[in-house]
């Protein structure tokens, strides 16, 4: 029997697609603004584009570098012992992008600047655009008879909490306790943002045909999977790191360095 036949092999290879393709779809999408901000006729088209690549950059730069490792980490766990040995790539390719969290500035930094920077810039503006072009999105797959309606309700409901959180972790009105936590900020906040490239994949998908029509029937049965994996697996994530973010947690903020 081959290994793919086994379910666990299989939710592995699933969340490898869901990271790898949704990471992708992000890095394009960036790539679409920094042509728009510097090709768009309107002179308000493209300050949208660099105010909303503004925010979306520290995402961009951590979550794929992430995730993908993460997904590099499951092709080895796939293999078994065989993964961990020179017989096949995968472990070459964890080595590789092991280097992408360090050199994208550290998922550390990213977050300090997204949470930190980012969100707050121009009172917030930039948050705010970037709520509305999700939102805009939830919206055309509301309007849906297909599969990305069923979706756009986690998507909204998460997108809601993103600017609850926000609020809630700048009322204090101190960047300590804000800043405490600003990974598992980042790392909520990304999910969201690529849960949202995968209902605009399946938006798209779902406008191509009905899922066996078409000579790329195939590579949208696989994206409909994916899209429903990320948000039945991955989407889910973001609730507890939300309610702890909401807390304003200080348990980092209180150890101290004999403790370690």
């Amino acid at each position: 029997m081959p290994i793919v036949a086994h379910p666990d092999v299989r939710r592995m290879l699933l969340a490898q697609k869901s990271y790898v393709e949704g990471a992708l779809a992000l890095v394009l999408y960036c790539g679409r603004l920094l042509d728009e901000e510097k090709t768009a006729p309107e002179a308000a088209d493209r300050e949208r584009a660099r105010l909303l690549l503004d925010v979306l950059t520290p995402i961009a730069k951590s979550w794929p570098s992430q995730w993908c490792l993460a997904a590099n980490d499951l092709a080895i766990q796939v293999h078994g012992g065989y993964g961990y040995t020179r017989d096949y790539d995968v472990e070459q390719h964890w080595r590789d992008n092991r280097l992408n969290p360090i050199h994208e500035g550290t998922h550390g930094i990213q977050a300090l600047d997204l949470l930190g920077r980012k969100v707050t810039m121009r009172g917030g503006d930039g948050l705010a655009l970037l709520v509305e072009t999700v939102r805009a999105t939830v919206a055309r797959a509301w309007k849906t008879e297909g599969e990305a309606a069923g979706l756009a309700g986690p998507l909204g409901a998460a997108l809601d909490r993103v600017t609850l959180v926000t609020r809630r972790l700048w009322s204090t009105g101190d960047p300590a306790v804000a800043l405490a936590n600003a990974s598992v900020y980042l790392e909520a906040v990304g999910h969201v943002v690529i849960a949202w490239m995968w209902l605009e994949q399946l938006l798209v998908v779902e406008a191509a045909g009905g899922p066996g029509d078409g000579p790329d029937a195939e590579l949208h049965a696989g994206k409909r999977q994916a899209a429903r994996y990320f948000f039945r697996y991955e989407l889910p994530r973001t609730g507890p790191q939300f309610d702890l973010l909401e807390s304003l947690d200080r348990t980092t903020l209180e150890m101290r360095d004999d403790w370690f």
